[in-house]
């Protein structure tokens, strides 16, 4: 067996030098205009300089572009990946086969990884994108665990799955919050909304709080948990799961930087010193997290064990 990447979600440069020294193996960058729900903003300059700093440490780096796409942004869209082209990132992430259709068309050589969010949901998808040019999938994060075994038992091509972060259980390309304040007549909130990502949706009923932002991709809504799958990680260190991805999105820097370390040491434990030291730690290591888990999101294992129920 192979160690699987550990890929994480930067918020800035600086950022970038904490989570190599925290032993991240990739990352994921980019900017909202062409990637979802990204931990932080990087410009197309900070893109190349992150891809850099990454490539000197040896690492990877991969670029979103996983946005929806309408036809006003698509001639943006080739304009950036033929910088990408320049800078040379190791993977872009694609859902929308406009992507794909560009990468062909100006012949761009970066390897595409299939990222479409939720429908990512069995091996005939994975091995449909694979055959037309993407090396890896990112699977959706309402699967079971058996479902995520049988993916990567009959896939042919990498597989990538969330094991740490929030869920989005909701998307919508309207100007939800904007609308809503627009109709109370607040406009100064209208104007600071897009820097405004503390905000939630409280459900009395259940007393759950969902966190709730918008920007230039619409309304985003998520689940009031966060997924910590650091002590059920033997299944997919067996299964040969290529990347384990820790989503740091409406987290701080601190909090993904030892998130990050933790799984390192869980990775590590197992790859390392056997199966039994890693049974031995990981109790203490979900520990670790739970006391620094923002009270507002308790922890849970996100669909692995359940029903895709919201």
């Amino acid at each position: 067996m192979k160690k699987p990447e550990l890929l994480v979600t930067p918020k800035s440069i600086p950022h970038i030098k904490e989570l190599i020294e925290a032993g991240a193996d990739a990352f994921v960058i980019g900017e909202q205009k062409f990637g979802l729900r990204l931990a932080g903003e990087f410009s197309i300059d900070e893109v190349k300089e992150a891809t850099q700093i990454i490539h000197e440490a040896g690492k990877k780096v991969y670029v979103s572009c996983n946005a929806l796409f309408h036809n006003d942004r698509i001639d943006a869209l080739d304009e950036y990946l033929k910088q990408l082209q320049q800078i040379g990132p190791d993977a872009i992430l694609f859902g929308d086969p406009a992507v794909l259709m560009s990468v062909r068309e100006f012949g761009i050589t970066i390897p595409l990884h299939w990222n479409p969010e939720t429908t990512a949901t069995n091996w005939f998808q994975v091995n449909y994108w694979g055959e037309r040019g993407a090396k890896r999938a990112v699977l959706a994060r309402e699967l079971s665990l058996d479902e995520i075994l049988e993916i990567k038992e009959n896939s042919k091509y990498e597989i990538e799955v969330q094991v740490h972060g929030m869920t989005c259980m909701f998307q919508s390309k309207r100007k939800l919050l904007g609308n809503y304040f627009l109709y109370r007549g607040e406009v100064m909130e209208i104007e600071n909304r897009k820097e405004n990502k503390n905000m939630f949706l409280h459900d009395k009923e259940r007393n759950n709080k969902y966190p709730i932002y918008e920007d230039l991709n619409g309304t985003h809504i998520f689940s009031p948990n966060d997924i910590c799958l650091i002590d059920e990680l033997t299944e997919f260190f067996e299964a040969g799961i290529d990347s384990l991805k820790i989503d740091g999105i409406l987290q701080t820097e601190e909090y993904i930087t030892t998130v990050t370390s933790l799984y390192r040491q869980a990775i590590d434990a197992y790859f390392d010193e056997g199966e039994d030291t890693y049974d031995e730690i990981k109790d203490e290591l979900f520990e670790k997290i739970k006391a620094i888990q923002p009270p507002l999101r308790p922890l849970d294992t996100g669909f692995i064990y359940k029903e895709t129920v919201y």
